[in-house]
């Protein structure tokens, strides 16, 4: 019997819309983000704005595109992919499945140090707890709806508490503005800039919200200016919330002098800007951050293998579920040190020139999208410089990785 089905009805509506969105945003906000935010911040202090922006600008068109031609062609990202190039699609998939269980490990693991920090519980623990909770979600009839109205909520309250903790830091904000557009050291700044890209749309997160939105029946080019704020929406939550943690880790890295914890340079930046309360909002940012990130990482990665597998694609929420159950029992094994999940994030920025390129070729293909569709030459560029920009970033990235680790 096939699990139930993750977003039925075909009514176009806000909800699904903002859900896609925050599908999106706290699939990225996740663990690593906290984690990279942080880390990169003390690294590159006020220049790391400057990473911060381009990544935004790169993200919008990434997402549009990607989301466009989801919902013109209304098919999944693998199934354009095999259609641009036979096999590039099962290529793809097996590769953001693996950049997905790897990211999911660590998200698993970040939920169940979020309960340690709450509740004092054994981090395995909170892990195994976590994940069943996430578990449930996709067990009920109705998981697109519930899915998206967790991320709505969650997200929602990651952002207000990081706000705090941005205050109270009392980050110079009149030098993050300057050195976001003269940075020190632009040439530096690649490496940290594609390693938030690969974080907010590497991957199986490009994806994440233009797959819900299929699945829920927001497609057809009657439907592109939802799509299009759908996305938009997306990567401002995500670029809000890098940007007030950015400013809050500043603060305490520059106005309050304080080094951070490398083993949780996030944590510190919380404990550190409003005491021993701060500590335990950081208790709730992150396992908000993790759980959210597990059921947009499970959700994503699976839709990845549906396409090859009637079976999969038959029992899906059965299939993300147990994509939940390995992914809790290598963390309690083995785990996620820190800068573990920063050169995760590096990889999967370095799959996104292959699966923005291939969705780019997809737009001009009218077997593809249609013979009434013609991408906008704008977008298509956009798509074209973002896809250089993170093949050259992600080089030199490879480059400059060892450096940043010694």
């Amino acid at each position: 019997m096939a699990g139930p089905v993750i977003g039925s009805g075909k009514k176009t509506n806000w909800s699904v819309l903002l859900g896609a969105a925050f599908i999106m945003a706290t699939s990225a906000i996740g663990p690593g983000f906290l984690t990279q935010t942080a880390f990169l911040t003390e690294k590159f202090l006020a220049s790391f704005g400057f990473a911060v922006l381009a990544s935004i600008i790169i993200d919008i068109g990434a997402q549009m595109n990607v989301w466009r031609v989801i919902a013109v062609s209304k098919m999944r990202g693998q199934d354009v992919a095999n259609r641009v190039f036979p096999g590039l699609g099962h290529f793809i998939a097996v590769l953001i499945v693996m950049g997905g269980l790897a990211f999911n490990i660590g998200n698993v693991g970040g939920a169940g140090l979020g309960l340690n920090v709450l509740f004092g519980v054994n981090f395995k623990v909170g892990a195994v707890i976590s994940a069943a909770i996430a578990i449930v979600i996709f067990a009920s009839k109705d998981a697109g709806r519930v899915m998206d109205r967790v991320a709505q909520a969650l997200g929602g309250l990651m952002i207000l508490l990081t706000i705090y903790a941005m205050f109270a830091s009392n980050p110079p904000v009149g030098e993050a503005v300057v050195k976001t557009f003269v940075p020190d050291n632009v040439g530096s700044l690649m490496f940290p800039m594609i390693t938030i890209v690969g974080g907010t749309v590497g991957g199986y997160i490009t994806f994440a919200g233009g797959h819900r939105l299929l699945d829920a029946g927001i497609v057809g080019k009657e439907n592109l200016p939802d799509v299009n704020r759908s996305a938009v929406t997306g990567v401002v939550i995500t670029g809000v919330m890098r940007i007030i943690l950015f400013l809050a880790a500043l603060g305490v890295v520059v106005t309050l002098g304080t080094k951070l914890d490398p083993k949780n340079p996030a944590a510190t930046v919380f404990q550190e800007a409003a005491g021993p309360l701060g500590y335990k909002f950081f208790g709730v940012v992150l396992w908000s951050a993790a759980i959210t990130s597990i059921i947009g990482c499970a959700y994503t990665s699976v839709s990845f293998l549906r396409s090859m597998s009637k079976t999969i694609d038959r029992n899906n929420s059965k299939v993300i579920m147990a994509f939940i159950i390995i992914s809790t029992l290598v963390q309690v094994t083995i785990g996620n040190p820190a800068k573990v999940l920063v050169f995760v994030g590096s990889l999967n920025g370095l799959i996104l020139p292959l699966t923005l390129g291939a969705m780019l070729l997809g737009a001009k293909n009218k077997k593809i999208v249609g013979d009434d569709y013609e991408h906008p030459t704008w977008l298509l560029v956009f798509g074209i410089l973002a896809v250089i920009i993170a093949a050259w970033a992600g080089w030199m990235s490879l480059q400059n990785m060892a450096n940043l680790w010694k």
